[in-house]
């Protein structure tokens, strides 16, 4: 295993890149998801091994999902009561799934994964879109239809299925992690109703906790080099805090570019990875 100790100090420029980096990939990441593929081959480039990359990616990571869930939370995007049991499963699985012990190469995955980042686009582009609102929010209707309210379309349903997919897909990010945020967002938008904003901001809540539980995992283990975690960190916190009032602001149709944008870009990565694999 190898050890943070060994990683040799890196210059303040380079830090300074990697954090400006991590600004950028916070600001994606708090839309759509994917800032890993930012500053995952940020950290190789400048050096660090593989294991003491991805523990330093997490330790700068969990910044920017924990600022983004504050600035969505803050304005009311989040559904509180969903977010009491998907945090803690989101926080189990990922604990689980980082110690998991698998007779599975991550390599043999990332076919099944590919497959999975197809799909999620095609449910996204086909997927009628739900009205926009706040969860919980119910509009009025006009004096002419009788000023009676109607039934909010976002409104949380499906608990239960929200459950389930913070528990699985927190496990998978902490084995493995690519496309989390995507299926996060998909998931919550296909199988629980609700709007891309609303998706985009539970699904932060979600990952900030298997962030938190990989990172962990990873500190326990030495593979944290704190001294570019900390500054990486602080990019992506103010990335976290600009890519959530991107999404505010932008609304549904920036957050579908972004996810398609991220999944697009997740799975040209995963196929030339796989694709170097065996070439």
């Amino acid at each position: 295993m190898a050890s943070s100790d060994s990683v040799a100090w890196l210059s303040v420029p380079v830090i300074v890149a990697l954090a400006f980096a991590a600004f950028f990939a916070g600001t994606v990441d708090a839309i759509a998801g994917g800032g890993g593929l930012i500053t995952l081959p940020a950290l190789l480039t400048a050096g660090l091994p593989t294991q003491i990359a991805i523990g330093t990616n997490k330790g700068s990571s969990a910044w920017g999902s924990g600022s983004a869930t504050v600035a969505f939370w803050r304005a009311g995007r989040i559904d509180r009561k969903q977010a009491l049991f998907a945090f803690p499963l989101g926080f189990l699985g990922a604990t689980l799934g980082a110690n998991a012990v698998l007779g599975v190469s991550k390599d043999a995955l990332k076919p099944i994964v590919i497959a999975m980042l197809i799909f999620a686009a095609v449910v996204l582009v086909v997927k009628k879109p739900t009205r926009d609102r706040k969860p919980g929010e119910r509009p009025a209707r006009s004096a002419a239809e009788g000023g009676a309210e109607v039934d909010d379309d976002d409104a949380p349903k499906h608990p239960w299925v929200a459950a389930l997919l913070a528990f699985v897909i927190g496990a998978y990010d902490g084995f493995f992690g690519p496309g989390t945020g995507t299926f996060l967002i998909v998931g919550f938008v296909s199988l629980c109703g609700r709007s891309m904003v609303n998706a985009s901001a539970d699904a932060k809540v979600v990952n900030f906790a298997s962030n938190l539980a990989s990172l962990l995992v990873f500190a326990i283990r030495g593979t944290v080099v704190w001294s570019v975690a900390l500054p990486m960190g602080a990019g992506q916190l103010l990335g976290g805090v600009v890519g959530t009032r991107l999404a505010l602001k932008g609304g549904a149709r920036i957050v579908r570019v972004m996810v398609l944008l991220a999944s697009g870009a997740l799975i040209a990565k995963l196929i030339y990875d796989l694709v170097a694999t065996y070439y």
